[in-house]
């Protein structure tokens, strides 16, 4: 008892459960569904050092819970023990979504006894749902033979290998419930070829690569007639199937080691195809019977991308892409055999006609040299998650480019927005001399300085904004003072599910190891809008600007927030200092409610004995227009404020920042907007609390000078602009800037304040001082 105990109070015993490394090998080791649940519960059972280890999973068909898998009972119980939702205490945990863990478990009267199932000597019962999100997938238990056998650290253990497990057994369980159908047959595009688009930077760089268009490489092989000249065979098929395992595996890794985010398993529903006996099972039955590897390739994968289709969940739709990627590359590895083929974009230019932000990081995963998007806007959060990975994007308005035919020739220009297809020679050398150029200039770019001032020795402090923890190494090697944003939506955006506590406790722990002593700004869950999460009951309303988004989505979905905030609290237990800071407040009851949560949270942590920091800052975003006129009341609340430009301008001037239609009227330079912004300013410094920056002006050169004529001393940007804001900074004397602040302040028309920015952009030779990458 005690050596147990002593192991599990080992951090690297923790760290093992939680490594991805280790479930994916579990997954991909496994030889097919029904293994990888057995080897499953045989892990946790070694490592918990568990007599008993279970799995149970929700069969939305009947609304039982099934035992599916389990290591100490009776085998031949599997399949047969069934209880509704809320029946026993493993349909409790799971109908709770909380653990629940029972000293003695035949004295409970929520206790079913299976008499099948052979349990009747395990007295000690721990068991934690399986869950993404609102989705019930199933529940983890173990079981031991002594009472109070489970403490707190087996809780937080299992509700961490439960987290890490639900993708790949969200996907287990649907492809055990899948029912066969037929599927509809996509068609091919006429192509045309182009010359030059004009289009719009949404991250700088340079890419000259082959094209290759997004969703269409592999989904037409399943309708096309492949290969129908050559001669596979069952042993083709074999080696093509082997290739396949292998690639995944490889393109698992890199996806882990390039994106820290991606605490869950990305190709966990590739993986389970692959092991689905019926899949597998099915095309050699068909080839057994005569019918070429390729064509019973194409049949099988047809009826899943029907079965997926017809679904009327988001979420599960989503997957048709998966089938569709799978079966290609099942496709392509039996044409090439024993070769294991190329990724499908690696070094392409990837043309899209829309992309989930999950679809850019599949893109950066295999080395992409640039994106083009046909629609979208330049401040969209994929526009900002290619500029964090630095892959040159541009966005042209020419849904032509979707019919270029593939490995077309394309230069694309980052810094400029073009476009040129089919380049001729010159083209190429003229680009090839500028980024030579470049090249040589780099080492002799100016060094960040740890602090900044004014050229008459006003302190200002630059902070960083973070979307992915791989920008953390660039924030800290160009001397970021802190992080003043970290926008935690991307965790959520990314993945096909809402991530656990657990998930979002090893991210945050990762922000705060990483930036030691320095002041850390977590934003809440901010989506809505134009951030998208497919799988959320939320998508699809008539006016998404004015909806269910950021603060409101939390409050109205309590369950996810206070994972949220647990999290992060749990993260910075040892941290000297964290912040906490609420999107889109709208009022002080608003503010209020969300800080509530913060306080129970904390009492939560407190009933169950785990690590938090107790007395984190809480601030607010200002974007809304509304809190104007009671700052002053909202600067008696809140510990600190930082406003978010990008919608304060969207809101004030009631224009779709992402609408080509209306982008010529979202004018920051509106003096309405700049009024609204020196009133904030103005009330927060008078009130002593701090009050920042951290929308898109922060970085605009030009409006760097009104906010230090202002009053603002913080500013927090994307961290490849520090080094050009820091120069700015160290060039003007608030004297200057608090004139430049007031002559905008004191015009009523656009036109004239236009006319002043446009002059100030003149005078700082904009060019020579913009970064460049």
């Amino acid at each position: 008892m005690t050596s147990k105990k002593a192991t599990l109070r080992n951090p690297d015993h923790f760290n093992l459960l939680c490594d991805i490394s280790d479930l994916t090998a579990l997954l991909t080791g496994a030889s097919n569904i029904e293994n990888f649940l057995q080897r499953t519960v045989e892990m946790v059972a070694r490592h918990l050092s568990a007599t008993v280890c279970s799995i149970y999973l929700f069969d939305d068909k009947t609304s039982e819970i099934v035992l599916r898998a389990t290591v100490g009972l009776n085998p031949n119980a599997i399949g047969q023990i069934r209880m509704k939702s809320g029946e026993g205490l493993v349909g409790a945990a799971m109908i709770s979504q909380q653990a629940i863990c029972e000293g003695s478990a035949s004295h409970s009267p929520q206790f079913k006894y299976f008499e099948s199932a052979d349990e009747d000597r395990f007295e000690s019962f721990l068991a934690v749902p399986i869950y993404k999100g609102i989705e019930n997938i199933g529940v983890l238990v173990v079981q031991h033979e002594h009472k109070d056998y489970f403490d707190d650290i087996d809780i937080m253990t299992l509700k961490a290998t439960a987290s890490q497990l639900a993708s790949a057994i969200e996907n287990a369980r649907l492809l055990m419930n899948m029912n066969s159908m037929a599927g509809p047959e996509p068609t091919l595009r006429a192509l045309e070829k182009l010359k030059f688009i004009k289009g719009q930077s949404a991250c700088s760089g340079f890419a000259l690569a082959p094209s290759a268009l997004f969703g269409k490489s592999h989904g037409w092989l399943l309708s096309e007639d492949f290969d129908s000249h050559m001669s596979y065979t069952r042993a083709d098929y074999h080696r093509a199937f082997q290739a396949t395992l292998e690639q995944l595996k490889e393109f698992q890794t890199r996806f882990s080691e390039r994106l820290p985010e991606s605490a869950s398993l990305i190709f966990s529903a590739h993986f389970m195809m692959l092991k689905d006996p019926r899949f597998n099972q099915e095309i050699l039955n068909r080839i057994d019977a005569g019918m070429s590897p390729a064509s019973a390739i194409q049949l099988i994968a047809r009826r899943y991308v029907a079965m997926f289709s017809s679904s009327p969940y988001m979420y599960l739709r989503e997957k048709v892409s998966d089938i569709e990627d799978l079966a290609g590359r099942l496709l392509e590895n039996l044409r090439q055999q024993d070769a294991i083929p190329p990724h499908q974009w690696r070094d392409h230019i990837v043309i899209a006609r829309e992309l989930y932000p999950s679809d850019i990081l599949k893109l950066i995963s295999q080395d992409v040299q640039g994106v083009i998007l046909v629609s979208g806007g330049i401040t969209s959060h994929v526009s900002i998650l290619a500029r964090s990975m630095k892959i040159p994007t541009v966005i042209a308005d020419s849904p032509e480019l979707l019919q270029l035919p593939e490995e077309t020739l394309l230069l694309l220009d980052g810094d400029m927005g073009n476009i040129y297809v089919a380049p001729p020679r010159d083209v190429i050398l003229q680009f090839e001399n500028r980024n030579r150029i470049r090249a040589q200039a780099k080492p002799f770019s100016r060094i960040m300085t740890p602090t900044t001032c004014t050229r008459d020795g006003e302190r200002v402090w630059l902070l960083a904004n973070i979307n992915l923890l791989s920008e953390l190494s660039l924030a800290r090697d160009l001397k970021a003072e802190g992080i003043g944003l970290y926008r935690s939506e991307f965790p959520f955006i990314i993945r096909s599910s809402f991530p656990s506590e657990e998930e979002q406790y090893y991210l945050y722990k990762r922000l705060m190891e990483e930036m030691p002593e320095k002041d850390i700004t977590i934003r809440t869950l901010d989506i809505g809008g134009d951030k998208v999460l497919s799988y959320s009951d939320a998508t699809g309303e008539a006016n998404p600007e004015l909806g269910l988004r950021s603060i409101r989505f939390s409050l109205s979905n309590p369950q996810i927030f206070e994972q949220q905030v647990r999290a992060i609290l749990r993260a910075a237990a040892h941290a000297k200092t964290i912040q906490i800071m609420f999107p889109m407040i709208s009022s002080i009851d608003e503010y209020r409610e969300a800080k509530e949560v913060v306080t129970n949270s904390i009492n939560t942590l407190i009933r169950s004995d785990l690590p938090y920091h107790p007395s984190p800052k809480i601030g607010m975003m200002v974007e809304l227009p509304c809190v104007i006129e009671i700052m002053d009341e909202l600067a008696r609340e809140v510990d600190f404020f930082s406003i978010g430009t990008n919608d304060f301008v969207q809101y004030m001037l009631a224009v779709d920042r992402t609408n080509e239609k209306v982008a010529r009227y979202y004018q920051p330079c509106h003096p309405s907007v700049l009024r609204g912004l020196s009133k904030i300013v103005e009330v927060a410094n008078r009130h002593s609390k701090p009050i920042s920056v951290c929308g898109e002006l922060a970085h605009e050169l030009e409006y760097i000078w009104f906010f230090i004529g202002i009053g603002i001393r913080r500013l927090s940007v994307d961290p490849q602009f520090l080094p050009v804001i820091q120069q700015v900074i160290n060039r003007l004397t608030v004297t200057d800037a608090a004139a430049y602040a007031r002559e905008l302040l004191s015009q009523s028309t656009l036109k004239d304040t236009r006319k002043i920015v446009d002059r100030l952009r003149d005078q700082m030779d904009v060019r020579e001082n913009r970064l460049t990458d």
